[in-house]
């Protein structure tokens, strides 16, 4: 993979957090999940193919600023879900402890 290939990837993954903060924003939390998984697919491909590439003065000024910018992403993304997975561990909490109950009433 060359150096045009790589930032090309960056800039893939940089798209692709952009929309899973869209989603995020928009509570669409299906297509957040599908997003995460192209994530995930782009990372895989920069680990198998970036450790070896050494980016000229330019690329490499791209690349941290691509790097910055989908930390960035990924820092609002993280505050903009954390509310929403306290409730949603709250919820699942309940269920488990109302489901327990309910078995413990039922044996009675």
């Amino acid at each position: 993979m060359n150096s045009f290939e790589i930032i090309t990837i960056y800039e893939a993954i940089l798209a692709t957090t952009g929309q899973m903060l869209k989603a995020v924003q928009s509570a669409d939390w299906e297509n957040l999940i599908v997003l995460e998984r192209e994530c995930g697919r782009l990372t895989k491909i920069l680990i198998i193919n970036d450790e070896s590439k050494m980016l000229s003065g330019e690329l490499r000024q791209r690349k941290v600023e691509i790097i910055r910018q989908i930390l960035a992403d990924d820092a609002e993304i993280r505050t903009l879900t954390q509310p929403w997975m306290v409730q949603l561990q709250n919820i699942l909490s309940n269920t488990v402890t109302n489901v327990g109950y309910f078995r413990h009433r039922t044996r009675q």
